[in-house]
């Protein structure tokens, strides 16, 4: 009783301020995934496209006020919990069942992207860190990796500029690489499986190629999220890769790099896919999980739209944005071509 006592209202101190920080947007959000569902089933559509959309009209709201921490936390934290309890729904057979393709695409689609982005920038007089950044985060998982490989780079006055720029570049590119890419598919006339493959191997930031995945069909969005979390897998030797460089040239990078793990929702992702695939998870438990990720999704694609912001990305100039778009046709023609020839 006593113990009950001295440990409660330590806790209620400990996250009352957390929570009224988080509350006002993560609840928001909350309740446009819930008008987005309804109109989903009302009206027709895919009911993460809706929540895209109506998270993009109330925009201003992630610019200040009492919203931005929560929609931030919808964003990041609940989608990544989302994507990690995506694991039920896929078991290794399934997996195997893919084939190398994707495994391959990812091997050669992410060097080659960094390399294609370090020449094309050479020729649009961008810095060697700029176009390296680019490519790395178009080739590997949007902002993710722009964050994880600025922190190996030479550390010059534009690092930063550079930094805020690639991130809300990539950002916008692959928020319409999600609306448009599944156009893209359907015109081309893959099937479930390769379109999967395509939409997880050339769209930037995984929240998009969730969205974009099961904007079509769950087939396309499981195997869509298991090629994205190779290229995710791929920011840990690519960013060893560049630190190594970077040392041996004998430049500065940021302090406190010289580690990353990997992403704590790709090892739970790994995890429960492994669990999924010993068939030992209940199905009450597997369906219920896949029911969360589902709702965590549409949330966090909330958040993501009422962070989308086109009217930055039209004052960076059109070089280090045409530098983007490069890279991301690169990307986006690699994949198709292999794809096609692998039929």
């Amino acid at each position: 009783m006593a113990g009950q006592q001295q440990f409660s209202p330590l806790q209620i101190q400990t996250w009352r301020p957390w929570l009224s920080e988080l509350m006002p947007g993560f609840l928001l959000c909350i309740v446009v995934g819930m008008a987005a569902k309804f109109v989903s089933e009302h009206y027709g559509g895919p009911t993460i496209l809706y929540a895209l959309l109506m998270g993009m009209s109330l925009n201003y709201l992630s610019l200040e006020g009492k919203c931005v921490a929560g929609i931030q936390f919808a964003a990041k934290a609940i989608l990544r919990f989302g994507i990690a309890l995506l694991g039920a729904r896929i078991t290794i057979e399934q997996l195997l069942g893919l084939g190398i393709t994707p495994i391959a695409i990812v091997v050669v689609g992410v060097p080659a992207t960094i390399i294609f982005g370090y020449f094309c920038g050479q020729w649009l007089k961008q810095s060697k860190s700029q176009s390296i950044l680019t490519g790395a985060s178009v080739g590997i998982c949007g902002a993710s990796a722009a964050l994880a490989v600025s922190a190996v780079l030479p550390q010059d006055k534009d690092a930063d500029k550079n930094l805020i720029f690639t991130i809300i570049g990539v950002t916008a590119l692959s928020t319409v690489a999600m609306i448009g890419y599944p156009l893209v598919v359907t015109g081309l006339g893959l099937d479930e499986v390769e379109s999967g493959i395509f939409l997880g191997a050339t769209i930037h930031d995984v929240a998009q190629v969730v969205g974009a995945g099961y904007m079509m069909s769950d087939d396309v969005g499981d195997v869509a999220t298991f090629t994205k979390l190779l290229r995710v897998a791929a920011l840990v030797p690519v960013v060893v890769v560049i630190s190594l460089m970077v040392a041996k040239n004998g430049k500065s990078k940021a302090p406190g790099a010289s580690s990353l793990p990997l992403p704590g929702f790709l090892i739970a992702f790994v995890v429960i896919v492994l669990i999924n695939s010993t068939g030992y998870l209940p199905n009450l438990v597997s369906e219920g999980m896949i029911d969360l990720s589902r709702w965590c999704l549409v949330i966090a694609m909330v958040g993501l739209g009422m962070k989308a912001s086109f009217k930055e990305l039209a004052a960076m100039g059109w070089r280090p944005v045409a530098l983007l778009i490069a890279e991301t046709v690169f990307l986006a023609a690699l994949v198709a071509i292999w794809l096609f020839m692998a039929r």
